[in-house]
């Protein structure tokens, strides 16, 4: 399941995390911040070595998929479709 929240970047930065979205986050965690043109993928330090590889692919696959995307090379399809095509992932 997907967590959604919105927030804003400071004039220093900073951004704050959606309080329900940081239930699993502890104050002064380490954050392992990964940059892919406009997005940006957050990961505790701590998990780093379990799912980092993950990680890079899932980053690697969404801006090849962008890249499609603004190409044109894409298709529109019923969200039952688009959600199986997410479970292959």
């Amino acid at each position: 399941m997907i967590d959604v929240g919105v927030t804003r970047m400071s004039t220093k930065g900073q951004i704050v995390i959606p309080n329900d979205l940081r239930d699993e986050f502890k104050v002064g965690e380490k954050l392992f911040i990964i940059k892919n043109k406009d997005q940006l993928i957050i990961k505790k330090v701590s998990e780093l070595d379990k799912n980092l590889k993950e990680d890079l692919e899932f980053a690697r696959r969404t801006e090849e998929a962008w890249k499609r995307y603004e190409r044109g090379e894409f298709i529109s399809m019923k969200e039952e479709d688009f959600l199986k095509e997410l479970d292959k992932w």
